[in-house]
């Protein structure tokens, strides 16, 4: 191989080398792009579902506050709460009990 042909040989190889890593360069950048596309599109999601997560986290926070209470006081009306509460969620259910008896 004389020098001529070597030096068209770098030349080619050096060439290729540029090209692919300006075409991963590309690439990357497709892929970050695509990738905050789909961040955007689950916050725009997340802020339309907000509202049901906000009432869920109120909810939740009352549960809390009455768990806290029963806890904390030791009187027998909390006792005949809990139960006031237990009579309530159980009343549905008895109800659908029933209609699936008769």
């Amino acid at each position: 191989m004389e020098f001529g042909e070597f030096m068209a040989f770098a030349v080619v190889v050096g060439g290729t080398i540029a090209i692919v890593r300006t075409k991963a360069e590309v690439y990357n950048r497709k892929l970050a792009l695509r990738e905050r596309e789909i961040e955007l599109q689950l916050q725009h999601r997340s802020g339309s579902e907000g509202s049901a997560s906000a009432d869920t986290i109120a909810r939740l926070e009352d549960r809390v506050r009455v768990l806290e209470r029963i806890a904390t006081d030791k009187s027998e009306a909390v006792a005949a709460q809990i139960e006031a509460l237990r009579d309530e969620r159980a009343a549905p259910v008895q109800a659908a009990l029933a209609k699936e008896i008769v």
